[in-house]
Parts: structure tokens; C-alpha cells; sequence
């Protein structure tokens, strides 16, 4: 009987030409705008079990590079096969020499490509603004309305750039200085973040997964920015708080450290698939005073009994995440000024509601990664218009007060090329005492 061939093993030029097949695969669905670029990557990696960490993390890369350089790169390359843009990508973005890239090219595609890397550099010093900007007309007619020139320059190119990747150091189990001196015996590159005192900066791409410090909770995975929200809010031990659109909980687990586990805690979402995520974290932080609660929107009568009664309420609210754009590609190739006027009205309705749990005296923080000012500025200025109790505070003070040696005047406001940091904004509104008396003249009135 003949014996059974055994599979031969690829060898290594065809190892690396699969990978390009992969990433031109990979290229190919993200591309489409369906669904979010990291939910694609997660049902691509699911049905190519063949590849490796590695061939994992050049596929992820190559995709978000594209998804970065979209505009330009296709007016560069003047097309839309996912072959040629991932051939495009090894070269421009990864830095692949011709040779090199020639290697992994079909024949059909070596002499295009030839013509690619002879003509690229020319032709793209001669791009239009808002191809070197590489994002929607749209939105690039929205920034030109709230910034100058240079500042859309500089902010469009931050976000052709990869996100920093940040760590939080859980203080219930730790200090930073513990967890630096531990990770750098590991050989990991990393430094303390500029602002937050929390944070941990990591370069590069090490083995998180499974890593005891994440397993333990000791560590979490939130950029700098989203500490310094959390800084913000300055809950205290014992008091009452509320996260108010609390989402998979990352800003809810530092709340309730800076709580140390003291007082009451509530999560709020309108999904469980979000909450649910919270779960194994809460678990691992170590926490026991958080109260995770689905609500059906920001009318629930959940919400009704425990109006006027919590120290602090940060809304973390929906946006259109134009702060995340280094880490989150592909919705700045979803942006509509339709899409924008639905997220104001959700906005207004979020914090008008959150801010009727703030009993008097207490602070309400509104935030969002957005850079736009119709999601941030405008939508605190019609706020406060509309309900007198309240009154801006300096952000500057309470970032003070957390030692947070940063200034961005009367609000919160990172730029990605400016702080190095994803873009986020935050407005601190104290509610005044007087307002009790009010509320009690009110009381009859319908809260929700």
C-alpha cells in the first residue's frame, strides 16, 4: 500500500507570499466600512488559525496603515485592488525596497508596482491638502471651521501615525514604581506617561494577553487620556457616583479605585454586551463597590430615585470618536455632518439627564473623544445656558489638585499632536448649593 504523502511545509517565500495574500484579504473587507476594523481583523484571525502572533501583527498593521493613508494611497495608487494596496502598503508605509516587494508580487502586479515605486515620492509632494489629510471632505470641512490652517495640517498627520499604547497602574494592588521596575526586569521599552500618575507607556507590541500583572488586575489597558477624565470627576471615599454611559468600564474601574472600594458606585449602559465586558474586570480589579446597571435610555425610572443624589456624574457620551482616529482608522471614513446632528441631539439629551442625579453642590463632568467643538464646546455652552445651577469650573484646578502638572485653560482639551495623547475634551460643572431650594420648590415637578 502506498503510504500517505506527507504535507510539505511551506517554505519561506511562500510563508511571506501568503502573509501579502492575507493582508490583501484583510485590506479587502476592512475597506468596505461594514463594520468596525477591529471586529473584522477578529473574524479574519478566527477562520486564518494558520498564522502565527507575528504574521498576526503584520497583518493588523498593514491594514490599519491602509485604513490610516486610505485617500492618499489610492489617489497614489490609482486603484482599488486589495493586492495592489497591500504591495502599496509594504512599500510606502513599511518601508519594503522594491526588490523585496517584487518578491512577493504576482507577475501580473510587478510591473505596476515597478511604476509605483519609480513615480510615488513625485507624486506625492504634489498631493492636494486634503489628500495629504487623508480624511473625508466632510470632516475636513469641519476641522477648517474650528482651527487654523497649521492645526488641521498637524492634527491630520498625527492621525496617520499609530496610537501610543498606555497601561493603568491599579493602586489597590500596586504602585507604579513597583510595576515599572517589574516590567523593565522583563525587558519591556516603556516610561512613565507624561501627565497621568497612573500610567505606564509601552513601546512596542509585548505579550499582553495572558500576563500575570493583567490577569491579577494590577494593570489595565486605558490610554493616558481617559485617566485624566477619570481625574477629573475626583470622586472621594464614600461618596455616591455615577458613570453614566460606562460602556466595557474602563473609566468606571478607575473611579472606583480613586474611591478606594468606598461608598456606591453605579455603572450605567443601555447594552449588556457592554457591561457584560466590565465583569471579568471588575473581578480582577478587586473592587466591591461598583453596581453595574443596564438602563433602557437616559429616561429609566432607575434613574428617577436617585435624582439630586449623587456627589459625582461623569458622561462619558457618545461622539464621533475623531480623538481616537490613530487607534480607530476607519470612522473617520464614516463621518457625516448627518451623522454628527443625530450624535448633538443624543448628546443634549444624555447630560441633561445625567445632570439631574447631581444632587447640589455636586459635579457633573462631561466628556468625549472628539476633537469637534459642535460635540464639545457648543453642547456645554447650550448646557449651561439652559440650566443656570450650574457653573463651569476651571479643569486646570482639579487636574491640580490630582498633581497632574497640565493646563489647557477653563475646559479639558488634548490634541494627539500636541499631547500625545488621543484627542479628548472634558468640561467640570459644579451644581450650586441654592439649587436645593429650588429643587424642593420643584419636587412635585416630573424629574424623568
Amino acid at each position: 500500500m502506498k503510504k500517505p504523502e506527507r504535507k510539505r511545509e511551506k517554505s519561506a517565500f511562500e510563508w511571506r507570499h501568503y502573509h501579502v495574500q492575507a493582508l490583501a484579504e484583510a485590506i479587502r473587507r476592512a475597506d468596505a466600512l461594514r463594520y468596525p476594523a477591529d471586529s473584522v481583523l477578529r473574524q479574519f484571525f478566527r477562520e486564518h488559525s494558520s498564522l502565527g502572533q507575528r504574521d498576526r501583527a503584520f497583518v493588523a498593521e498593514g491594514v490599519f496603515a491602509c485604513l490610516r493613508r486610505r485617500r492618499s494611497l489610492k489617489t497614489l495608487t490609482q486603484t482599488t485592488k486589495p493586492q495592489r494596496l497591500a504591495l502599496a502598503v509594504l512599500v510606502r508605509e513599511f518601508g519594503y525596497a522594491l526588490r523585496e516587494a517584487e518578491a512577493l508580487a504576482d507577475a501580473a502586479d510587478r510591473e505596476w508596482l515597478k511604476d509605483f515605486d519609480a513615480h510615488w515620492k513625485t507624486s506625492e509632494a504634489l498631493l492636494s491638502d486634503i489628500n495629504n489629510a487623508d480624511v473625508p471632505d466632510e470632516l475636513w470641512a469641519r476641522l477648517n471651521n474650528d482651527y487654523d490652517a497649521a492645526t488641521c495640517t498637524q492634527l491630520t498627520q498625527a492621525w496617520t501615525q499609530p496610537a501610543p499604547f498606555d497601561l493603568r497602574v491599579n493602586v489597590m494592588k500596586t504602585t507604579r514604581d513597583e510595576a515599572l521596575a517589574a516590567l523593565r526586569d522583563e525587558g519591556w521599552q516603556i516610561e512613565p506617561t507624561p501627565y497621568s500618575p497612573l500610567g505606564i507607556r509601552v513601546h512596542g507590541r509585548p505579550m499582553l494577553a495572558q500576563h500575570p500583572w493583567l490577569v491579577e488586575g494590577k494593570l489595565e489597558v486605558q490610554s493616558e487620556s481617559s485617566q485624566l477624565v477619570g481625574m477629573l470627576v475626583a470622586p472621594r471615599r464614600g461618596e455616591m457616583v455615577a458613570d453614566f454611559c460606562a460602556g466595557a468600564g474602563g473609566k468606571t474601574l478607575l473611579l472606583g479605585m480613586l474611591m478606594r472600594s468606598q461608598g456606591r458606585l453605579y455603572a450605567f449602559d443601555v447594552l449588556d454586551k457592554r457591561l457584560k465586558k466590565l465583569t471579568p474586570r471588575l473581578a480582577r480589579s478587586g473592587l466591591s463597590n461598583v453596581h453595574p446597571q443596564r438602563i433602557d435610555s437616559e429616561r429609566d425610572a432607575k434613574l428617577k430615585r436617585l435624582a439630586g443624589k449623587m456627589d459625582r456624574v461623569l458622561v462619558d457620551a457618545p461622539c464621533t470618536g475623531t480623538g481616537t482616529l490613530q487607534r480607530n482608522p476607519d470612522m473617520k471614513w464614516r463621518y457625516s455632518e448627518a451623522g454628527l446632528a443625530e450624535l448633538n441631539a443624543k448628546q443634549t439629551a444624555i447630560l441633561t439627564a445625567a445632570a439631574k442625579l447631581v444632587k447640589p453642590g455636586g459635579r457633573l463632568v462631561y466628556a468625549t473623544c472628539s476633537v469637534l467643538s459642535a460635540e464639545n464646546e457648543a453642547i456645554v455652552a447650550q448646557f449651561l445656558s439652559a440650566h443656570p445651577e450650574f457653573s463651569l469650573q476651571p479643569a486646570a484646578e482639579a487636574l491640580a489638585r490630582a498633581q497632574v502638572p497640565l493646563d489647557t485653560g477653563e475646559t479639558f482639551k488634548l490634541l494627539p499632536h500636541e499631547h500625545h495623547t488621543d484627542g479628548f475634551f472634558a468640561a467640570v460643572m459644579v451644581r450650586d448649593q441654592e439649587s436645593e431650594k429650588r429643587l424642593t420648590r420643584r419636587r412635585g415637578e416630573k424629574l424623568f
